[in-house]
């Protein structure tokens, strides 16, 4: 007989299964070489996917020049939006069967490589976004994905999921396949200079709310917990700079590298409840993704502290600041004020009667059933009164 297999003791899943798809090339002016690795990647005519703040910070007109000057055609889709829908994903992929693309560059935040993403399931696989809503449901090769990031947020160049609200429910979808995931990751910190500060504090906090539920997710692993660690300290420590002197290309490349390294952690260990709690008040509040999840986070982590191993994952984390588990919720409040971000749902307009049907919302959201604690909509309700 084989033994049976049993959970460790050590607060890790017993199992876990890494499979690195995506080469990450980092370093100032490194978008410089997009077109030699484009054409490494056998690239002839190129979709470069992106939104119109990005054509207007200069961003797109330095790649196509990179990617044609390696000899590649390059068709431009600058209509990404922040949330992208299925109508967005659907003219993005009219306009690259028209130029008869075979590579796809996604150059901006999440939102422009969910759109990439998205992009590229239809045109390979075809139907529609909702038939990819799910885990591994594309049946065919995808086209070769190079993922830009200009801002240090998401982590969505390191990950393999498309994040799609659908255009009739408003429903976010999460269409998650390995083939989906970018051949390559460019990092290159002086793009994200251009960000203006509440654009970087608010994907800055999302990147800190990464390292931070992927450190305590029912799914962590001893890998995703190297990441989620990493991109902590990088993240935590780079934030305040990034905040303060905004110039500082050193600090801007510690947390766009910690981004990226957030976006591992989450491919390998999920997201949890401020994530669940996050999505309902975009929806219904129109609250930047990043700005909701800073406001949901503190009173989470009071929440999942009652687990024994999450206790001990965030007491790790809060070694990095020479600082104890009891403080960090704390710091995190701390992070927000020095962002100017508001502590309460109140401060951002949402009204106390709308509560009820956030908890709602919010335990039916897929990361919630990754929580290291059990969250049932209750749960949801009393944390969303913590924080108003």
């Amino acid at each position: 007989m084989q033994p049976e297999a049993r959970p460790s003791n050590n607060g890790f899943g017993w199992s876990f299964d890494h499979q690195p798809r995506t080469r990450i090339v980092f370093g100032p002016a490194i978008v410089d070489r997009v077109g030699e690795l484009g054409r490494g990647l056998g690239a002839k005519k190129v979709l470069l996917v992106t939104d119109p703040g990005i054509a207007a910070a200069g961003h797109v007109d330095k790649v196509r020049n990179c990617l044609e000057s390696a000899g590649l055609e390059v068709t431009v889709f600058d209509r990404a939006r922040e949330n992208p829908t299925t109508r967005c994903v659907e003219d993005c992929v009219a306009q690259a069967r028209s130029a008869g693309i075979d590579t796809i560059v996604g150059l901006g935040g999440g939102s422009a490589m969910d759109t990439a993403k998205g992009c590229n399931f239809l045109f390979t696989n075809g139907g529609r976004m909702q038939d990819y809503w799910g885990v591994g449901k594309a049946s065919k090769p995808m086209l070769p994905l190079i993922a830009i990031p200009t801002t240090a947020g998401t982590g969505s160049e390191c990950q393999s999921a498309a994040l799609i609200v659908d255009e009739q429910t408003h429903q976010k979808m999460a269409c998650l396949d390995p083939k989906a995931a970018a051949r390559i990751a460019v990092l290159d910190p002086t793009l994200t200079l251009s960000q203006p500060a509440r654009v970087a504090a608010c994907t800055g906090v999302d990147a800190i709310a990464h390292a931070l539920e992927t450190a305590v997710t029912k799914k962590r692993n001893p890998l995703s917990a190297m990441f989620s660690r990493e991109a902590f300290k990088l993240c935590a420590h780079a934030f305040p700079e990034i905040l303060t002197k905004p110039a500082e290309l050193e600090a801007r490349g510690r947390m766009l590298l910690g981004a990226a390294l957030a976006g591992l952690a989450i491919e390998n260990s999920m997201l949890g409840a401020a994530h669940a709690a996050a999505n309902p008040l975009t929806s219904h509040c129109g609250i930047v993704h990043g700005q909701a999840v800073g406001l949901m986070l503190p009173a989470v982590i009071r929440f999942n502290s009652h687990d024994e191993a999450s206790q001990r994952a965030y007491s790790e984390l809060a070694a990095t600041l020479n600082s104890s588990s009891l403080a960090l919720e704390r710091h995190i409040e701390g992070l927000l004020d020095l962002a100017r971000l508001p502590r309460s749902l109140s401060g951002c307009g949402v009204e106390r009667t709308l509560l009820p049907t956030l908890a709602t919302e919010a335990a039916r959201q897929w990361t919630a059933s990754f929580n290291p604690r059990p969250v049932t909509e209750q749960d949801f309700l009393r944390l969303y009164e913590e924080t108003f």
